[in-house]
């Protein structure tokens, strides 16, 4: 789970004005943080299955918005791929 101390310093890094929180970037970057703590969770826990089917639906809201973000600015995406590592 994602604290409020994590999920700030999260914004503040991506952030692309001020008061910016729900920009893609933002969003991207908040759901990458939460599939990387899932992923080392499920390393430990193997056998949860609900974790991993929520991680799942977030990997998928995460594409989507990377979609649309491609659709929409090229550069955009690509600075956000490189800044969170996403491709390899």
């Amino acid at each position: 789970m994602i604290t409020k101390e994590q999920k700030t310093a999260v914004i503040e890094a991506n952030k692309r004005a001020e008061n910016d929180t729900g920009s893609p970037e933002v969003q991207i970057a908040i759901l990458s943080e939460r599939i990387n703590q899932l992923t080392e969770h499920l390393k430990v826990h193997s056998g949860d299955k609900h974790s991993r089917l929520g991680m799942y639906k977030m990997i998928g809201k995460r594409r989507a918005l990377l979609d649309y973000l491609q659709r929409k600015d090229i550069e955009r995406y690509r600075a956000i791929i490189a800044k969170l590592g996403i491709r390899k």
